[in-house]
């Protein structure tokens, strides 16, 4: 499978990430070590989790996912065969039980929050280092998940990114961290990093892991043009919008065990008005050339030049397999002008 340069530094990662948030949730250990050892047959390298995994996130399954990779690695010896990617949560009251002790609850991302993050990620890993150290998204106030406009909160005492940075910077030099990677952020939020890293010498940010697909290319206004110039490569979750683009949520179909089905009301950014014929205009397009909707639908977003990885995720081995399989697509000039088509009828409806 391809490789690719993760930002500046001299790792490669494969084009596909696998990533992991529904185990210990949708799937048991047995399934994770299985989805793994596949994805490792295939070629992939590259596995992302995050401290609150799996998703959705309660007190009682938080910290599985990373438990099953940690004990997949130490089982099959593969620690120096993949790149290792985790997350610290950013600000938020809704997750008391990450930081019972400190800062009354509310995950932040000061000193004593990533320091206790990072540490219990190692032990859950059963690694010394984590490859690829993101924050899952920033501790100011910004428009996430779905949220189109931006409102400023001037009385927001959000944790300096200086702050921020400093403790990452001393988990590097610890040899706890080898790199560090955003996460849901903005211009600013990225080109303020990139310019701290510059000015202060702190930690340059690599990566930054947003949400990309067919029906939200907001990345492609503001952040592509820095991914591109600054080489800050996106790691781009969500490229099958959280399974819609395969089609078989289509005329109100809800597959028994799929994630949507379960938690469908936790996604509403997937089932905007305009969403339901722009899904189905890429399932169509898909088919009348041929292709498995899943398939294009990543094959797209792995396509991208501003694109390191495309993480994929799945509840079964014959959706993994499918979705690895779109690493070797390559999508005709026909297809392209096919999907620009459907992206002018239909503008991002799913950000």
């Amino acid at each position: 499978m391809e490789l690719r340069p993760l930002g500046t530094t001299d790792v490669e990662v494969t084009k596909i990430c696998l990533g992991t948030m529904t185990w210990g949730q949708q799937n048991d250990e047995a399934e994770a070590f299985a989805q793994m050892d596949a994805a490792l047959d295939h070629g992939v390298n590259f596995l992302d989790a995050a401290e609150m995994y799996p998703v959705p996130p309660s007190a009682e399954s938080q910290g599985r996912t990373e438990a099953y990779i940690g004990n997949w690695l130490h089982a099959r010896g593969t620690r120096d065969r993949v790149v290792l990617a985790t997350k610290v949560t950013g600000r938020s009251r809704g997750f008391p039980y990450l930081r019972p002790d400190i800062d009354d609850g509310e995950t932040r991302l000061d000193r004593a929050s990533i320091e206790a993050a990072l540490e219990a990620s190692l032990r859950r890993l059963r690694t010394d280092h984590i490859d690829l150290y993101q924050l899952h998204w920033p501790d100011r106030a910004v428009n996430l998940f779905g949220q189109r406009g931006y409102v400023h909160d001037p009385e927001d005492e959000a944790v300096a990114l200086e702050e921020t940075l400093a403790v990452l910077a001393d988990a590097i030099q610890a040899g706890k961290v080898r790199h560090v990677g955003l996460s849901n952020d903005t211009p600013w939020g990225v080109m303020r990093c990139l310019a701290l890293a510059e000015t202060r010498g702190l930690p340059r940010m690599v990566s930054i892991q947003n949400a990309y697909n067919l029906v939200n290319r907001s990345f492609e206004t503001g952040l592509a043009e820095i991914a591109m110039r600054e080489r800050i490569g996106l790691l781009a979750y969500s490229p099958l919008a959280g399974g819609t683009l395969t089609g078989k949520y289509l005329d109100g179909r809800k597959p028994a065990g799929a994630r949507m089905t379960l938690f469908g009301e936790r996604y509403p950014r997937y089932f905007t008005p305009p969403a339901k014929p722009a899904i189905r205009a890429y399932v169509d397009l898909a088919r009348a050339h041929g292709f498995d909707p899943a398939q294009m639908a990543v094959a797209f977003a792995a396509s991208r030049p501003f694109v390191t990885s495309a993480i994929i995720g799945a509840t079964s081995l014959a959706q993994l397999e499918t979705n690895l399989a779109a690493a070797a697509l390559t999508l005709s000039p026909e297809v392209m002008d096919g999907i620009e088509a459907i992206q002018r009828l239909y503008p991002d409806p799913c950000p």
